[in-house]
């Protein structure tokens, strides 16, 4: 008899016990996703940071979309020296260069040739002719690399690239620094071979009218 009732006594405090902790889990808004008990707070909410909003760090409060450091330069980013500007165009015309090896250039070309056609082909066409679909729509189509824009220098082709130039928009933050110089070497091709001015093929035949004499 006395172990029976211990036992149905052992039975009901654990019962108790189950109702009490039930009670005390079941507190608050239920919340299906939720084990009821929170071992580990911190972990099981995470203090997230969500973008344009401000988030506090030993009591001082900054915003979560904040620019970068001044004077860092990200990683794989060259800066670019010329400015966007008539100046910026003429120095860039005469002084940048292609850093990719000439060695190379068939490669380049070929690399070229497929980002033309990803970027640039709407507007200034398969040739190079500036009869690309878009730009038959332009208030004036993209002049032909093989006739007004035959001898524009490299530096040129990539500082337009970068900064844009008339209807044309900036290609800086589709195209790396590397692809837009592969680009170059594929116009180029389509520009063809450069014209001599007229003034420098009269001073290369002076020479040779003098020598006869």
């Amino acid at each position: 008899m006395k172990k029976h009732y211990t036992t149905v006594k052992l039975a009901f405090s654990s019962a108790l016990a189950a109702l009490v902790m039930a009670g005390f889990t079941s507190c608050g808004k239920h919340d299906e996703n939720s084990p009821g008990v929170e071992f580990m707070p911190d972990m099981y909410r995470s203090p997230s940071l969500e973008y344009y909003q401000t988030h506090t760090v030993d009591g001082d409060t900054l915003d979560n979309a904040m620019k970068p450091v001044k004077g860092s330069v990200a990683r794989g980013y060259l800066p670019y020296a010329y400015p966007n500007t008539p100046e910026g165009y003429e120095m860039a015309g005469t002084n940048l260069h292609n850093p990719l090896p000439a060695s190379n250039r068939e490669l380049w070309e070929k690399d070229g040739e497929v980002l033309y056609g990803k970027f640039c082909v709407h507007c200034h066409g398969a040739t190079g002719a500036g009869d690309g679909k878009v730009g038959g729509k332009l208030p004036g189509p993209p002049p032909a690399y093989n006739g007004a824009l035959k001898n524009l220098p490299e530096g040129k082709i990539f500082h337009t690239l970068t900064y844009g130039k008339g209807t044309m928009g900036s290609h800086a933050s589709q195209l790396t620094q590397e692809e837009r110089w592969k680009l170059v070497y594929y116009v180029q091709k389509l520009q063809g071979p450069k014209e001599t001015p007229a003034a420098d093929t009269a001073k290369a035949a002076a020479p040779a009218v003098a020598a006869k004499h």
